[in-house]
């Protein structure tokens, strides 16, 4: 086995949770106890030109600013380097290693953006640095595309070159196809390097499959303290060390690893947790970007099922490459599953048409003004169709449900013997169970709308074709602009800031407004879209 080193990142990939803001003291504690911890080589940040100077924070906008933050500190025996997101820094902004604090610069780059950033590589070589070239994502590329990039590396012959498992897709058989392939092709000079992230909870058991490879060229392998990183975070330094130091008889000084993260890390974590997560798991096992997962699970109206369909239908060129309005269009043609419901619009024009209809939404209004929906159905005698939610203690004729999330927390009950009321659903919802009546979904929406598919408004827009006697509404509270509970059900909140509650809310009024209803609607408990 040829040399193997261990890289910090913590000052760098750990920044992403908290911009880079440890604070002054914090930055000269973590390094000075990976210093004493005989880490060979530390990661003291990011350079990036678009950043103004901060002694607070490890994003730089120069070499210059690493020396005043860092300038005065022993570095003992590790090599010090910083690390550019290609095209973010341009070389105006580096100094001559010579001049500078800095050992060495690691460079990440995309796919399609290999040539240019060797190139600039081979320019900071010419400043004197140990350079890193890490390829990021490299679950992308294909084999041809990897033998292209190996190809330029060695002509480039930087100091290390790093596989980047980006969004933590590798398990050890893709990771060691990699990582074989990369040991056979590059010059015996150029070192090789790992950086891990724990989407599947492999990051730490990886890097051991990668040292337990036979080479004769340097290996290096990137940890954080305490894992700290971006995402589902990255494989933690301190084990690393431990075992490092159990199996290939090394001496990093774990103690001061551990008082690191005892008087620094700790605190962080408290305040911003990372780590293996739901949302990181369902991006890594579609092999997508994370902000897929995120955007889709924040619409609150999708099953894991339904989440994992619309991921699995992303292009491999656009899987990597987050495009907010793409996963928007692919959301909502997923929504607009086709069906031909014109018996059971019939059926149910039947049943409402002409008649007085209790809208009961899950507002906790249903709970504080019981009363008012109690003199409603008792004076009234409406028929009651509650949305998206069964209501604990009023009887209701019809569920509707336009919400596969809340389905899914509704499916038992739904599915129950003793459950007898009538089931009405929006084509988008995948039933484990037959629906009483299954409209089309996009029949019922409004494309101007800020919410398309509210399901108020695709209710009001089915009883104005039924043309009901009467709609009164009840649990419809709309957002509330100061921090207090919506919802009768914890379980159903959305998190809006105060200018996002008054769009919805205003946009619902106007909703109502357009729908230009004949039949009087009377809002019998308090809401923000009462007009």
């Amino acid at each position: 086995m040829g040399n193997i080193e261990l890289l910090d990142c913590t000052l760098r990939d750990g920044g992403y949770l908290n911009d880079w803001e440890f604070g002054h003291d914090n930055l000269v504690n973590i390094f000075e106890r990976l210093v004493s911890a005989r880490a060979d080589i530390i990661e003291v940040g990011f350079l990036d030109e678009r950043r103004e100077f901060d002694p607070n924070r490890s994003i730089m906008p120069d070499t210059a600013s690493v020396e005043k933050i860092y300038g005065g500190l022993q570095r003992g025996s590790s090599m010090v380097v910083g690390m550019i997101d290609y095209g973010t820094c341009g070389l105006s902004r580096i100094s001559p290693c010579k001049e500078s604090y800095l050992d060495g610069i690691r460079v990440i780059f995309k796919k399609h953006l290999r040539r240019e950033a060797i190139a600039f590589c081979k320019e900071l070589k010419t400043l004197g640095y140990q350079v890193f070239s890490q390829a990021v994502s490299i679950t992308s590329y294909t084999d041809e595309e990897f033998a292209d990039l190996l190809d330029l590396v060695n002509d480039l012959e930087p100091f290390a070159m790093s596989l980047v498992d980006t969004y933590g897709l590798l398990y050890e058989k893709g990771l060691l196809h990699y990582f074989k392939e990369a040991d056979r092709r590059l010059k015996e000079e150029i070192g090789l390097g790992y950086h891990a992230h724990n989407n599947f909870q492999l990051g730490y058991a990886n890097c051991i499959s990668v040292l337990a490879q036979e080479t004769k060229r340097r290996i290096i392998v990137d940890g954080t303290l305490y894992g700290m990183g971006k995402s589902a975070g990255n494989a933690p330094l301190e084990l690393l060390a431990t075992y490092l130091n159990e199996n290939f008889g090394k001496d990093y000084q774990i103690s001061q690893m551990l008082e690191a993260i005892d008087v620094t890390i700790l605190d962080i974590y408290k305040k911003m947790h990372w780590g293996y997560s739901f949302t990181f798991f369902l991006s890594a096992s579609n092999a997508c970007h994370p902000n897929y997962v995120t955007y889709l699970q924040n619409k609150k109206k999708l099953s894991v099922k339904s989440i994992n369909e619309i991921l699995s239908s992303i292009t491999e060129e656009k899987k990597l490459m987050y495009d907010g309005g793409y996963i928007e269009e692919l959301y909502r043609e997923y929504q607009k599953k086709d069906c031909d419901d014109r018996k059971d619009r019939e059926e149910l024009c039947g049943q409402l048409k002409g008649r007085k209809i209790l809208l009961i939404g899950p507002g906790k209004s249903i709970r504080t003004q019981k009363e008012r929906i109690e003199a409603c159905i008792r004076e009234k005698d409406p028929l009651v169709i509650s949305i998206n939610f069964i209501p604990e203690d009023i009887s209701c004729d019809y569920v509707f449900m336009s919400n596969a999330k809340r389905y899914v927390q509704m499916s038992t009950m739904l599915s129950s013997q003793a459950f007898c009321t009538k089931t009405i659903a929006t084509s988008n919802v995948t039933a484990t169970t037959a629906f009483d009546y299954v409209l089309r979904y996009q029949d019922l929406l409004d494309e101007e709308a800020l919410i398309a598919d509210n399901p108020m408004l695709m209710l009001l827009k089915l009883l104005k074709e039924y043309e009901a006697e009467e709609i009164c509404l009840a649990g419809c509270d709309g957002y509330s602009v100061i921090e207090e509970p919506n919802y009768i059900n914890p379980n159903m909140e959305y998190s809006y800031s105060t200018e996002v509650a008054q769009n919805i809310n205003q946009d619902v009024i106007s909703g109502i407004k357009k729908l230009e209803l004949k039949m009087p609607v009377v809002f019998v408990t308090d809401s923000y879209y009462k007009i």
